[in-house]
């Protein structure tokens, strides 16, 4: 397809760029529902049950390891109060993006969403989009090096090249996001969540019952801190605050989650019901083993921290959403590339085709090269996910659904009055409980900016340590990277 025909698809889907839309959400949804149910690909038939299964996946996730990591250097009382304080702004702005959602049903991602909110600027689409597929590739990178690090775990490998591992975790993850619809992702996300599940109490259960910690020195007791010591660097403060943030944000998946959904405003269930467990689950693992890990001996992932067999066996179960969640992620942006590619009146995305599918193994298989060498360049795992915090979660968690909240309340009223009234007039006319909400979303959006800039820089700082330290192992590497 050439950039022109790519223009073209892109044109015949753009998002309405109007500032309050006369669209009727309802009608337009049950149209695009009947469209879809005549056709042997059938996006719009996920269910909100599936739904959370995909939420699950996303969210019992490996990421949750770090937090014992976090944990050591916020203090435990300092860090609960964070994790509380995230999954709640995390569980109210996904509240913003439901509504959101159903108010605008053409808005199938966030790209479309992006442009809609920012004066329907196109320039402000491919940002958009160009944000959101880096965010989703790191994320695959992240994967691919968790992979090799687990093979190599696993196998006390001495023999095989790293980078043999990391090919061998790309092309499992290739071959698991190949199906074309989050409907039938839904069963393998089920799964993933269960075993890393399973693995999390078994890194509990196991840091409780291991006579000391890996590399335990005993000139050294295991001690554990309420808050913050006191010569801690902000710049380790910060990349704990991120690792938090990152687990927590996954908004970015939420609009493309809700355009399969079949009715839409039923992922309100599904997000509260994940975040009450998610927040559960991260406290005590964070709290449980940073106790009987401490702050000396802990890692990121908390596996590194156990010894041996306890080591294998609870990392062994963490392999499905190893393999799974980044596969997820790729899935998402194909299917966001495919949509664009091919509009909703193709017989390619709509049916079982040559042209079809072969396109979309090619967007995953493009994908997850790049991820590969992604993975290979930037050796790390913290600190990668301290850089996808700062760069992309300040807006994707942040920033864009606090102005989401503000477009939401000057539509409510354009259907109430008929007006469209500014910001500071509708500060004037709310009543106090409205004020104590936008005055929220003031906030959101403010941490958002934060995130964005001091975020950055301590990220690229700890990143210029590290490396100053030696810790990170050099670009594709066949050195054993085992924790």
């Amino acid at each position: 397809m050439s950039v022109k025909d790519l223009k073209t698809s892109f044109e015949e889907r753009d998002p309405s760029t109007e500032e309050l839309s006369s669209l009727d959400p309802d009608s337009y949804l049950q149209k695009e529902i009947e469209y879809e149910g005549q056709h042997d690909i059938n996006y719009r038939n996920c269910s909100w049950q599936k739904t959370a299964g995909l939420l699950f996946s996303e969210y019992i996730c490996l990421a949750m390891m770090s937090f014992p990591w976090s944990y050591s250097i916020l203090g435990l009382g300092l860090g609960l109060i964070i994790t509380v304080i995230v999954s709640l702004l995390c569980l109210y702005t996904g509240l913003i993006i439901a509504d959101y959602c159903a108010a605008y049903p053409h808005l199938i991602n966030v790209c479309d969403i992006g442009q809609h909110l920012i004066f329907g600027k196109k320039w402000v689409w491919y940002a958009t989009a160009i944000a959101f597929l880096l965010n989703n590739t790191l994320i695959q990178a992240l994967h691919v090096l968790v992979g090799a690090k687990y093979f190599n775990t696993i196998s006390d490998n001495t023999t095989i090249c790293s980078i043999v591992f990391g090919v061998v975790t790309a092309i499992i993850c290739f071959l698991f996001s190949l199906p074309r619809t989050f409907s039938h992702m839904s069963s393998v996300a089920c799964f993933s969540a269960i075993t890393m599940f399973v693995a999390a109490i078994l890194s509990i259960v196991f840091s409780a019952i291991q006579d000391h910690p890996y590399k335990y020195d005993p000139a050294t007791p295991v001690t554990w801190n309420a808050w913050p010591a006191k010569d801690a660097k902000y710049v380790n403060i910060m990349s704990a605050v991120l690792n938090i943030i990152y687990t927590f944000v996954g908004q970015i998946t939420y609009p493309s989650f809700i355009s399969q959904m079949k009715k839409p405003k039923d992922f309100k269930k599904a997000l509260v019901v994940v975040t009450i467990c998610e927040l559960i689950l991260y406290a005590l693992v964070g709290s449980i083993v940073y106790v009987y890990i401490g702050t000396d001996y802990m890692t990121a992932p908390a596996f590194g921290s156990l010894l041996g067999n306890y080591k294998k066996i609870a990392f062994s179960f963490a392999l499905p959403t190893i393999l799974f969640l980044g596969s997820l992620y790729s899935n998402v942006s194909s299917q966001f590339l495919f949509q664009l590619i091919f509009n909703k009146g193709s017989k390619h995305r709509n049916e079982h085709t040559v042209v079809g599918w072969s396109t979309w193994c090619g967007l995953n298989a493009g994908f997850w090269i790049i991820a590969f060498v992604i993975g290979e360049v930037i050796p790390f795992f913290s600190d990668l996910l301290s850089l996808m915090s700062s760069l992309f979660d300040c807006f994707f968690g942040f920033i864009f659904w606090a102005l989401a909240y503000f477009k939401l309340r000057k539509l409510y009223y354009y259907k109430k009055e008929g007006i469209n009234i500014s910001f500071w007039k509708l500060v004037q006319i709310s009543n106090w409980y409205t004020r104590l909400e936008i005055l929220l979303n003031v906030i959101i959006f403010i941490i958002g900016l934060y995130i964005l800039g001091p975020g950055l820089y301590a990220t690229i700082q700890s990143i210029i340590w590290s490396y100053q330290d030696s810790l990170y192992g050099n670009p594709f590497s066949c050195v054993s990277n085992a924790i």
